[in-house]
């Protein structure tokens, strides 16, 4: 092959420069993962090393790294990571049953104060979850759910930015002609939705799904406010509650009362914990994360 294929028009410097920002890129984004994964294999001595950030440390520590998260407190990292997963997985599931049919309805319906519901989602989309977090308490525990699951799941399937994407593509997307058509043909409403809408989604719905079940497994603040038993914390939390409470991860603090047995190589394969599940979700729905990006942007 030439090297006129891989130029086309932008020429060689073009072509340099692309090549370039595209590198610096890779190396910002990747090198703090490979760090990460050398990490689960050094001792604190090597850990810390400047020189040789990115080398292996030994077998040994990165099996002893895994037995230590994988027996931490009788297996409570086990918990957590199951925690994290059931909370991800119905939030999202209910996050998409909400979304989308909204969204549609408010792109095809014309009914009274549709105009006042989609401000309203706007500006829940721009607040800080900070400011809905108290809220949010009050209305759980006046029914009993704080330190549940639901307190939890409940408040992820209220996803305002799932809402208006949803809207924008069928906004967009969806001719109206087509749904006019349907309906003279006595289709109602629902199956219309079933059979015409949500077919069209697919990118969509890949879109939304790795974007709730990031939003959703990374989710520390509500669950922070939310659950007091540590049986209930997810991933996020309870690696939270395991650093703050281990004095060899804080140096220059004295050392606790009781304080657990957690090394700076056991935090970093807990961190994988966290990140090896969204890279699986992310390839599995890359090809409609890269389709559904583009949602809206050219109308159908």
């Amino acid at each position: 092959m030439s090297l006129r294929r891989y130029v086309g028009d932008i020429g060689i410097v073009g072509y340099i420069v692309r090549l370039a920002i595209l590198l610096v890129f890779a190396v910002y984004f990747v090198v703090p993962l490979v760090w990460l994964l050398f990490a689960t294999s050094r001792d604190s001595a090597n850990l810390n090393n400047i020189w040789f950030p990115l080398t292996f440390g030994s077998v040994d520590r990165l099996v002893q790294s895994w037995n230590d998260i994988l027996n931490y407190q009788n297996g409570e990292m086990a918990l957590w990571l199951g925690n994290s997963v059931r909370y991800a997985g119905l939030s999202l599931a209910g996050s998409l049953a909400v979304c989308i049919p909204a969204g549609y309805v408010l792109a095809i319906g014309r009914f009274p104060g549709r105009k006042l519901l989609l401000w309203l989602t706007l500006i829940t989309m721009l607040l800080p979850i900070s400011a809905m977090v108290l809220p949010m308490f009050l209305e759980l525990n006046l029914v009993h759910l704080v330190n549940t699951q639901w307190a939890v799941i409940l408040p992820a399937i209220f996803f305002p930015f799932g809402v208006y994407l949803s809207y924008v593509y069928y906004g967009t997307s969806l001719p109206r002609e087509l749904v006019d058509a349907a309906r003279v043909d006595g289709c109602s409403d629902l199956r219309v939705f079933w059979h015409i809408a949500l077919p069209l989604a697919k990118p969509l719905l890949g879109l939304l799904a790795f974007i709730s079940f990031n939003a959703n497994w990374n989710n520390f603040f509500g669950p922070y406010v939310m659950l007091n038993d540590d049986t209930l914390y997810n991933l996020p939390v309870g690696i939270n509650s395991v650093v703050a409470g281990t004095s060899a991860l804080r140096p220059g603090f004295n050392p606790t009362p009781g304080a657990v047995s957690f090394q700076q190589a056991d935090a970093a394969m807990a961190a994988l914990f966290m990140i090896v599940p969204v890279a699986i979700v992310f390839v599995f729905s890359m090809r409609y994360v890269t389709s559904g990006a583009f949602t809206g942007g050219v109308k159908g």
